[in-house]
């Protein structure tokens, strides 16, 4: 079918399959760029606080778009974080809520959501999901502790040959142990400012040290992604989000319910759009980011999904999103961890609860046996808040209460107070209501852990 446009005196025909290309072109949604630290505690970066770190590429990039102060994820582990993000559910319903896991089978992810609107996503570096057929990613490779960008510049200049929107994950490997990146020396391990939740030892601040110096070296790593869309003129119609993955291998971080280890840096970018140099103290999830995406796609929203969209927040529509986020946590599945040490957190704006599972076992984890622990351990015999960190990290009530607006580090445990009553009890019910609407069984799903562990995956 040809269709006659007439111009003065003169006409040209155009057909209908032009004509359908130039709309498409017209209404090709943006591209979206993800870049995903790892093992990176939120408040190891220069624009959330940290006096140490140097992170010139990240807090420049913070002045452009929209920072949130309370974005969470729902695990401080990786393979389940980056199942929570990629599919919008929370851990125990897609089934992936142990370390080193799968989803359930029929869970969906970004890549399925995205595809009736023409994207090409595609993911670039650590994967850590499975199984391959829930997550069918344009597979950039991953060439273990060095991004490929190579890869990254090959796929991004034929998406924009073909005129074809992408959604890219880019997935650093940094900071993660064993810190063999960047220039310690730059950060001086007597010169580190400690927060209170560490115990000052030369192991702590050895590790520190390089953790911050890996941190430099992961901002290197996302400038050259955003150079890359500069190079290619592809900055005003590309939406860049970055975070941080869960906390640092040191205690109180990742593996724990702690803020330390479920609190992230989410900071986004979309020229035209959010408005440059917004702090917004919205409450997100990582959960919602997928459901957002979809939103910032023009696609219709997934009922089926744990997440919300936050789009009306990077909009500055609103500045409010949700007034609960929640988290789970279980040791089966952690490398060399053999026991089931299953918590679960609900955090408001104002208090975060937290249920242990077995408080009568001591919390067993790959950094419980460790040089670092046994510092800490040394130190205590003589130094009473070094005892009470201690003690704190290994042997743990039934449940936890923090007031996080007045105890950030969430140090000092309300539980046993009756003066916060009435806000642990509205905590609690929330939490058990969530896991009765997750399926959260509480030990029986720690106990059936194992059967969620790719080991055991049939595909």
């Amino acid at each position: 079918m040809k269709k006659i446009v007439q111009i003065g005196i003169g006409a040209i025909v155009i057909s209908s399959t032009a004509m359908a290309k130039e709309t498409s072109k017209q209404q090709m949604p943006p591209n979206i760029l993800f870049f995903l630290a790892d093992d990176c505690t939120f408040r190891d970066i220069a624009c959330y606080g940290s006096p140490d770190a140097i992170t010139p590429r990240i807090d420049n990039f913070a002045k452009e778009g929209m920072l949130f102060t309370q974005c969470f994820q729902a695990v401080a582990m990786s393979s389940p974080t980056r199942t929570n993000i990629y599919t919008g559910l929370y851990p125990v319903k897609s089934g992936a809520y142990p370390n080193h896991t799968f989803v359930k089978e029929g869970v969906q992810s970004i890549v399925q959501f995205l595809k009736p609107r023409g994207y090409n996503t595609a993911l670039l570096g650590k994967k850590h999901i499975n199984p391959k057929s829930a997550f069918p990613f344009n597979d950039l490779g991953d060439n273990g502790d060095e991004l490929d960008f190579g890869k990254m510049n090959s796929y991004i200049s034929d998406q924009k040959r073909k005129n074809e929107p992408f959604c890219l994950f880019v997935c650093s490997h940094q900071p993660h142990a064993p810190y063999t990146h960047g220039d310690p020396k730059r950060f001086p391990e007597d010169k580190i400012k400690l927060p209170p939740y560490l115990v000052d030892t030369k192991v702590t601040r050895k590790e520190l040290s390089k953790i911050l110096a890996e941190i430099e070296y992961m901002d290197g790593e996302f400038g050259q992604c955003l150079d890359m869309l500069e190079k290619y003129g592809l900055s005003e119609n590309t939406v860049v989000v970055f975070a941080s993955e869960q906390g640092n291998g040191m205690p109180f971080s990742k593996w724990t319910c702690y803020g330390n280890g479920l609190q992230s840096a989410l900071i986004a970018r979309w020229p035209g759009k959010i408005k440059p140099g917004k702090v917004s103290n919205a409450m997100v999830e990582y959960c919602d980011i997928t459901p957002t995406f979809i939103d910032i796609a023009g696609l219709a929203s997934r009922k089926e999904l744990d997440g919300k969209s936050f789009l009306p927040v990077l909009l500055g529509k609103t500045n409010k999103h949700k007034e609960y986020v929640y988290g789970i946590q279980t040791t089966r599945g952690v490398i060399g961890c053999p026991t089931y040490y299953g918590s679960r957190t609900v955090r408001s704006n104002k208090f975060r609860y937290i249920l242990n599972l077995t408080p009568e076992e001591p919390f067993v984890i790959s950094n419980t046996s460790g040089t670092l622990i046994k510092s800490w351990q040394e130190k205590a015999q003589n130094d009473k808040n070094a005892g009470l960190l201690v003690g704190k990290y290994l042997k743990r009530p039934g449940e936890e209460l923090y007031d996080v607006v007045k105890d950030p580090f969430e140090l000092n445990n309300l539980a046993n107070n009756p003066k916060y009553a009435i806000p642990m009890n509205e905590l609690k019910t929330k939490l058990s209501e969530w896991m009765k609407q997750q399926g959260d069984k509480g030990q029986e799903t720690e106990l059936d852990a194992y059967n969620h562990q790719t080991k055991n995956m049939k595909e």
